[in-house]
């Protein structure tokens, strides 16, 4: 799956950047920041899926797992992805279908950002706290199906929390703000609880159960900072057109309505 997977993430990324070109080249306004965020996703992904990693075989997942399914995904989300594939699409039934999936009540409620949440860290709580890891070393065709669902499950949380792209719904800061901090304490949770013991079915030596859970902790850490800087900005900016549209009221003389 791994192969797959990574030709998907260099397509992916070669077409983003080639949509981006053409919205410029047609005058539209698309930032080059956005460009290298989703470069930067799509290598974080390739790296946790082919790249080296140092460390033992615990430290070295849990590295991988960093990467694959946190980091990529919230820099893929915050590049937004979708929006760009409305902005080239013209009207038509091609855009017109990629708009109801996305406003579609499927698509609502798993953006939701407590149900996001809990596909995720659900599915990292079965992976780890089950004998599921083990199975999947002895089953090559599902640890590649899980190496898939960590993905996207990551890009889910991600694009729930960030809610940048249009989507079914409208989230507001303060619920998405909570789902982040409640998913953020599962994850260190779960982490805490692998530097004491091993996933069922696993044996790993101890120094090297606590190098990757401390990696997995402090990491995890990493990426939740990253969105929350996301949904301060989104707040910061609604804070300033709130403010500018109450200025713009109270300029007007009260003769003028």
């Amino acid at each position: 799956m791994a192969a797959p997977l990574t030709l998907a993430c260099v397509l992916a990324a070669m077409v983003y950047a080639a949509g981006a070109a053409r919205l410029r080249r047609r005058g539209d306004a698309w930032p080059w920041r956005r460009d290298c965020v989703f470069a930067a996703g799509c290598a974080a992904v390739v790296w946790g899926l082919t790249g080296p990693v140092p460390g033992g075989p615990f430290t070295a997942h849990a590295g991988r797992h960093l990467l694959t399914a946190m980091a990529g995904p919230a820099l893929l989300a915050v590049a937004r992805p979708l929006t760009l594939v409305l902005r080239l699409l013209p009207p038509g039934r091609p855009r017109r279908g990629l708009l109801r999936v996305a406003h579609s009540p499927v698509a609502g409620w798993l953006l939701f950002p407590p149900v996001a949440a809990a596909v995720d860290l659900g599915g990292l709580w079965l992976l780890y706290r089950t004998e599921l890891w083990a199975a999947a070393h002895r089953h090559p065709l599902l640890g590649g199906l899980l190496e898939l669902h960590m993905l996207l499950a990551g890009l889910l949380f991600a694009m729930a929390v960030c809610r940048l792209d249009p989507v079914r719904g409208r989230c507001g800061l303060p619920l998405r703000a909570v789902t982040l901090l409640a998913a953020g304490a599962a994850h260190a949770v779960l982490a805490k609880s692998l530097y004491v013991a091993e996933p069922p079915g696993t044996a790993f030596a101890a120094a090297d159960l606590r190098a990757g859970a401390q990696l997995m902790y402090y990491g995890g850490d990493a990426v939740e900072v990253f969105l929350a800087l996301v949904l301060a900005v989104q707040w910061y900016a609604a804070t300033g057109r709130r403010r500018a549209r109450q200025a713009a009221r109270d300029a007007v003389p009260a003769g003028a309505h």
